[in-house]
């Protein structure tokens, strides 16, 4: 006889999900605050060993984070008088380069179908003009890039709400910095016992990693930059070497994709300067894209992320699908902070509790084996 199952629902667990519906309705309205946040935390994640380690020597903790965010901004500072002027020049010079090259690149498509169909060339070329428009495509990828930058900034009112959300995050991960210990506690004690202590233990764990991810996808991105630059001015591309190196250190600062991203435009400018040129940096972007992944990503960030690549690339590709380039930069170093949560909160007690279990049955097995079998002799 079959029995009968009865879902029960508690007055608590209705009331539950009556408040879970507002409080995500909240959740999107607040979606910019919480994005500031995020960023904030991982700001605060990549500089708090230095402020750790001044701390150390009896320096306030206030005035370590002070002292800590001049000297970035006297190094940036720095490096953009530096080689602001130039990079901007030849980025200028690069955005006049580019449609020229496109205009070269599909004359010498022009040209190879025409030579394939020699019996009506202008009727080939008549119609290569109707199907492909220079114009068009140029107007197209500067569409798509004005796109993409919109959903970037579309947590900000334009370039200018953005440069304020910036110096907001800095500020508050600057007060996150300063005040962390009290922060933290003040959090953990809203959560009940025992993942209140769980909790707690697990912060500095994550947050290294988190700091861990952005300080060595810093230090890869400032390597290739370089390298492009150098290299690119040793294959005769010396017009526009800092700034094609310049926008490989940004977009570097994307995992998998960046040195795609890169490439594009210097292939771009390469096409107007020759075949071998063309053959030169295709060679260099291949190269680069191997020395970031198989030698400077497992190097300075594999070892601090401890995520698999496919989940990176995923983290990398859904950021960027929600929230455009800042999603590929920020949502990383969360994926790695979560990953520790994951391992520590959960697989490690799992995989301890199996061990406890089979070391229990290899006991009670061992003690069977060992009792006596009596037998009764009639």
């Amino acid at each position: 006889m079959a029995t009968e199952q009865r879902i029960t629902i508690s007055l608590s667990s209705l009331v539950l999900l009556a408040a879970a519906v507002p409080a995500l309705v909240l959740l999107w309205q607040l979606r910019s605050l919480l994005l500031l946040v995020m960023i904030s935390i991982v700001l605060a994640c990549s500089i708090a060993p230095v402020v750790d380690w001044a701390e150390k020597y009896r320096v306030p903790r206030w005035l370590a984070v002070v002292l800590v965010y001049l000297t970035l901004a006297g190094v940036l500072t720095g490096v953009g008088l530096i080689i602001g002027p130039t990079v901007f020049e030849q980025l200028e010079r690069l955005v006049r380069q580019v449609p020229i090259s496109l205009r070269s690149l599909l004359t010498q498509a022009q040209t190879w179908v025409m030579m394939l169909n020699d019996e009506r060339p202008e009727l080939t070329s008549e119609l290569f003009n109707q199907v492909i428009d220079v114009q068009s495509i140029i107007s197209w990828v500067i569409r798509s890039s004005q796109q993409l930058l919109v959903r970037s900034y579309g947590v900000t009112t334009g370039i200018l709400g953005g440069f304020f959300s910036l110096v907001l995050a800095l500020f508050l991960s600057g007060y996150m910095l300063a005040d962390s210990r009290t922060l933290i506690k003040n959090f953990t004690r809203l959560l009940p016992e025992p993942w209140d202590e769980r909790i707690a233990n697990q912060v500095g764990p994550a947050s290294e990693r988190i700091g861990g991810y952005i300080r060595g996808r810093l230090l890869v991105s400032a390597l290739l930059a370089v390298f492009t630059t150098v290299s690119l001015s040793f294959i005769g591309m010396q017009d526009f070497a800092v700034g094609l190196g310049a926008i490989a250190g940004v977009t570097n600062l994307i995992p998998f994709l960046g040195p795609i991203l890169g490439a594009i435009p210097a292939l771009v400018v390469a096409i107007s300067q020759g075949g071998w040129v063309l053959l030169w940096v295709l060679i260099l972007y291949v190269v680069i894209q191997n020395l970031e992944t198989y030698i400077l990503d497992p190097l300075l960030v594999g070892s601090s992320v401890g995520v698999h690549p496919l989940y990176q690339l995923l983290a990398v590709l859904g950021g960027t699908q929600v929230l455009g380039i800042i999603g590929a930069l920020i949502v990383p170093p969360w994926v790695a902070g979560g990953a520790v949560l994951l391992e520590n909160l959960y697989l490690r007690p799992k995989l301890l509790a199996e061990r406890q279990r089979r070391r229990q049955s290899a006991q009670v097995a061992t003690s069977l084996e060992a009792v006596p079998v009596e037998s009764n002799v009639g």
